[in-house]
């Protein structure tokens, strides 16, 4: 295998080999805990624009599985592993991770240390990176300039689509698509939904002519804040008292239409054993997460209250708000590979629309 090395810009440099495509790659170093579900991070549209890094360090096991995959493609800018397995075994294993980063033209960097880069992202925070091959000039300037920009536009679809469930139409959901998991859109099919997945700019006349029974806000990638447009949008149906639930990014954008603020973690939460306390009852739910920035606590109106918190930070993992049918958490209910401790905010989304028709 060809040497290749990760440039942090703190000018730390790792030395390994490459798999996948062969190249360069720059972007913000992130890493997630997960064991398993390798294949649904890699397409995961949260992780636009950002190099990751898997803490556990034997990945591809189990092969490439399409059925598994959260979205199209990958939306990784580049993918780095202890190892990678060579000869995965699963029945319904149909390739092989190196095989797929090569068809999608996805960098891949293999045999550092990850337990080292990990500490130091976590000590220093998450900062930029650049994987090069041997012999290729690199400066620094170029990866401390790097910035994540117009990710939710480069993430969500171009046209609107409607998921029937088999049996009777119960309901129906509009499900803003900013960069969506696959998953969220199963779940509520599986819960007698129709849904209409729109983009990310649909506008708040449009949604009223859909005429849903519940409004859902997906997961995405990037800043909240800069997204102007969208949370402008979804101010003025805030006003219109349609029962919303609001995941990850959506679950943000939702508090921003509200009033409240957000902020960039130190390196944020990404794995699935992220513990989310509900501060009504004290139960702690294991949650599988994936952002880098947070709605500040302080922050929120008088017509909201933190729901849920990270049990580790205190920071806010959700939202209820109390003038309007609408509520929102950070962590993925719809999680795969797991925990699926929190599906049951699904039902509690359902339980909702039913109560408001």
């Amino acid at each position: 295998m060809q040497k290749a090395y990760l440039i942090l810009e703190n000018g730390t440099v790792f030395e390994g080999k490459s798999f996948g495509a062969v190249g360069e790659a720059i972007g913000e170093i992130v890493f997630t805990t997960a064991m398993t579900g390798y294949l649904e991070t890699l397409t995961d549209p949260s992780y636009y624009g950002q190099i990751v890094v898997q803490t556990f360090p034997l990945i591809g096991n189990y092969g490439v599985i399409p059925s598994d995959f959260e979205s199209g493609c990958p939306h990784v800018k580049a993918y780095i592993v202890r190892d990678w397995c060579q000869e995965p075994s699963n029945f319904r294993c149909e390739g092989d991770l190196d095989i797929f980063l090569k068809q999608h033209n996805i960098v891949g960097l293999y045999g550092i240390d990850t337990r080292q880069l990990t500490r130091i992202v976590r000590e220093h925070g998450v900062m930029n990176g650049r994987i090069v091959p041997e012999g290729a000039s690199f400066g620094l300037t170029d990866i401390k300039n790097y910035k994540i920009e117009d990710a939710v536009k480069n993430t969500t679809c171009d046209k609107e689509t409607v998921y029937t469930p088999e049996g009777e139409v119960k309901r129906r959901v509009v499900l803003f698509d900013f960069g969506a998991k696959a998953n969220i859109c199963r779940s509520l099919v599986q819960r007698g939904c129709e849904v209409t997945v729109v983009p990310a700019y649909t506008t708040c006349d449009r949604v009223a002519e859909l005429a849903p029974d519940g409004i859902m806000l997906s997961n995405g990638p990037g800043d909240p804040a800069e997204n102007v447009e969208i949370i402008a949008e979804l101010k003025k149906l805030s006003e219109k008292k349609i029962p919303t639930f609001g995941i990850c990014l959506g679950h943000q954008l939702l508090a921003l239409a509200h009033g409240a603020k957000t902020h960039k973690l130190k390196y944020g939460h990404r794995g699935a054993n992220q513990p989310a306390e509900n501060v009504e009852t004290g139960r702690v739910y294991i949650t599988s997460q994936n952002h880098g920035y947070a709605v500040v606590n302080e922050s929120l109106p008088e017509c909201a209250k933190v729901s849920y918190i990270n049990a580790n930070d205190g920071t806010c993992e959700g939202v209820k708000y109390f003038n309007e049918p609408a509520f929102s958490v950070q962590f993925h209910p719809e999680a795969c590979g797991g925990p699926l401790d929190t599906g049951f905010l699904f039902d509690e989304f359902i339980a909702m629309i039913d109560a408001n028709k």
